[in-house]
């Protein structure tokens, strides 16, 4: 009966190589898009396989030109901690529609230095503007345990060159006057234009 048995599995397994052959599918490299600005070249890791929704949501960005003639325009922080915030500033023109939360606690990625993530106002309703972390900030991570929005933002990319130019928009000059609310005085006096955001091979 053991025989018999061993003999159909293998017979089985000889009839069926797609079966006895399968792989593990490999998660998705990162992909690194290039973001030439007026003030020098920041080179991105986007992270597809850590937060595949998010990521490819910047990607669609990038590939469809819409972060082209965007800017970087909002700088919070001093020296080398704070972050600096670009994209489409909600142009009706270049936003697609908003893409689904994809918290820190579900991706494993933090708020570290050089992280990228999405600008939002309520969970789900991020677009096509983002943020670049410099220093730790771990209280934008979610926080499932903390009352109210305990979500956080999500972190999709990190900088691997180019992290001096990030730094030099963040000290760049803020208006007194421009922006609403909690922005007031921290949106650049001079915005630094994204000129193109390609990927690179």
């Amino acid at each position: 009966m053991i025989r018999q048995l061993a003999l159909s599995l293998a017979a089985f397994l000889v009839l069926t190589p797609a079966f006895a052959q399968t792989t593990p599918v490999p998660p998705p490299a990162d992909v690194k898009v290039a973001l030439e600005t007026g003030g020098g070249r920041i080179v991105v890791a986007v992270h597809l396989a850590q937060a595949p929704v998010t990521a490819a949501n910047f990607l669609r960005y990038v590939d469809q030109k819409r972060l082209d003639g965007t800017s970087f325009y909002r700088g919070v922080g001093t020296g080398d901690y704070g972050f600096v915030q670009g994209g489409a500033q909600n142009d009706p023109k270049r936003i697609l529609p908003p893409i689904r939360h994809e918290p820190t606690s579900q991706t494993g990625l933090t708020h570290d230095d050089g992280a990228l993530s999405m600008a939002r106002y309520a969970p789900g309703s991020a677009t096509g503007d983002f943020f670049i972390v410099l220093g730790k900030m771990p209280g934008m991570d979610a926080h499932p345990e903390a009352p109210g929005d305990n979500q956080g933002f999500a972190v999709f990319a990190h900088v691997v060159e180019g992290l001096d130019v990030v730094k030099t928009i963040l000290t760049a000059p803020k208006s007194p006057t421009a922006g609403e609310g909690v922005m007031k005085g921290q949106m650049l006096e001079q915005p630094v234009n994204i000129l193109t955001a390609r990927r690179l091979p």
